[in-house]
């Protein structure tokens, strides 16, 4: 086993370890340990609201849930000769849940994992318009699948993956998130939540900074919700074992990051708290590009997803366009991506599952988000495919409802 780097008491939160992490990005966060190029090693990883949700049959605590506290993030970890402008090559080697045995049986990650449906008040999701309350599916591990005593007739077989992934920001890159985040909100500046989620003091953490800065940083730092040029949550289901990832260097050490663990994931993590989410652990090997952000004319991290896959061949796929309550959006993606999937939530209601059912497993099963034609005016075409496998059921639609069917079957009795 790798050296782990990052070593966490399971027992005790995030803000209580000897070293703790943090939950929002500055420069001035210190590196938790130092690794050299070349090297490999292992973080233990809390589950990404730090224990906040519980094994139980109601959703009180995702409707409840501080999200001030999230992401808890595990590092900041320095690679020795990192410098801005040179490229961090970060290869994920392997990463799973807590063994059940290894840490308190409460904890998300022991053998379970759960996803959830935030309500309006705490930030919603893809289809908060829909599916406005908080809602809650508990999901037991065994082995690489995972089945759920909330969303009966299904087992499938889990991509873990980081969700949040991601170097230090240097200061001009923080104070420009902060300017055009908070120029953002000013368009909109009474909407309830919030276009952009401004630096939130109460509640920051900021790993081992010292209390002279801790007032000026926390509220500076950026929360972690969003992805931005240095990775972050990018929430991309194919970024599990095998990756590798090309991340800018914004500050000296580079400073990488990561947390907000998953057994699985749908694609675009459509509930917010979409993935069954875990705490466990993850290995890391590093390695660093000299100049790599010239050479390559790099502004975002670039991703090679590893070949790990579940082997699904079989998929249900459902269509969506950029009209939503009789109005037509001028080659919306988004629009056309949340009518597939209110069109694929709306078949499987019929086979006897909720609308929240439906959409709980929508974040937590495999499925594949596409892009069809985003040219053909006015609208763009966006696809979801569910693999039929997962399903202990025949999800088609029947062949005795063929038309051909029923013609046959008038003949045979004439």
């Amino acid at each position: 086993m790798a050296e782990n780097v990052f070593p966490i008491d399971q027992s005790k939160s995030m803000y209580e370890q000897d070293v703790p992490g943090h939950n929002r990005w500055h420069p001035e966060i210190p590196a938790a340990a130092t690794v050299e190029p070349g090297s490999e090693f292992r973080m233990d990883c809390r589950e990404w609201t730090d224990g906040q949700i519980k094994n139980t049959d109601d959703a009180n605590d995702i409707r409840d849930v501080d999200l001030s506290r999230n992401h808890v993030l595990s590092g900041p970890i320095a690679v020795s000769g990192a410098e801005p402008g040179d490229v961090l090559v970060v290869d994920i080697l392997d990463l799973g849940p807590h063994l059940p045995d290894s840490v308190p049986e409460g904890l998300a990650g022991a053998g379970w994992g759960y996803t959830g449906i935030f309500d309006r008040h705490n930030g919603g999701g893809f289809l908060t318009d829909y599916f406005p309350d908080a809602h809650k599916a508990i999901w037991d591990f065994s082995g690489i699948y995972a089945t759920s005593r909330h969303v009966p007739g299904v087992r499938f077989a889990g991509l873990s993956h980081p969700g949040l992934i991601g170097c230090a920001p240097s200061n001009e890159l923080l104070a420009e998130w902060n300017r055009r985040e908070r120029d953002l909100i000013q368009t909109e500046p009474d909407r309830s939540p919030p276009l952009a989620l401004p630096p939130e003091p109460h509640n920051a953490l900021l790993g081992t900074l010292d209390d002279s800065r801790k007032d000026r940083v926390a509220g500076e730092a950026c929360r972690t919700v969003p992805p931005r040029e240095h990775g972050g949550n990018v929430d991309i289901k194919n970024l599990s074992r095998g990756t590798r990832i090309y991340f800018p260097v914004y500050v000296e050490g580079a400073n990488l990051s990561l947390g907000d663990l998953h057994f699985s994931q749908g694609d675009g993590e459509i509930t917010f708290c979409g993935a069954i989410e875990m705490g466990g652990w993850i290995e890391l090997g590093v390695d660093l590009i000299k100049g790599g952000v010239g050479k390559y004319g790099m502004t975002n991290p670039i991703f090679k997803p590893g070949p790990v896959e579940p082997s699904y061949s079989e998929y249900l796929t459902f269509q969506g366009i950029s009209v939503e309550s009789g109005n037509n959006y001028y080659l919306d993606a988004t629009v056309a991506y949340r009518r597939a999937c209110m069109n694929a939530i709306e078949y499987l209601k019929k086979f006897g599952y909720t609308g929240e059912q439906a959409y709980l497993l929508l974040g937590a099963a495999p499925i594949e988000g596409r892009i069809g034609g985003i040219v053909d005016v006015p609208n763009c075409c966006a696809t979801v495919g569910i693999p039929t496998e997962i399903f202990d059921f025949d999800v088609y639609p029947s062949d005795e409802d063929l038309v051909t069917h029923d013609l046959g079957s008038q003949a045979d009795t004439t």
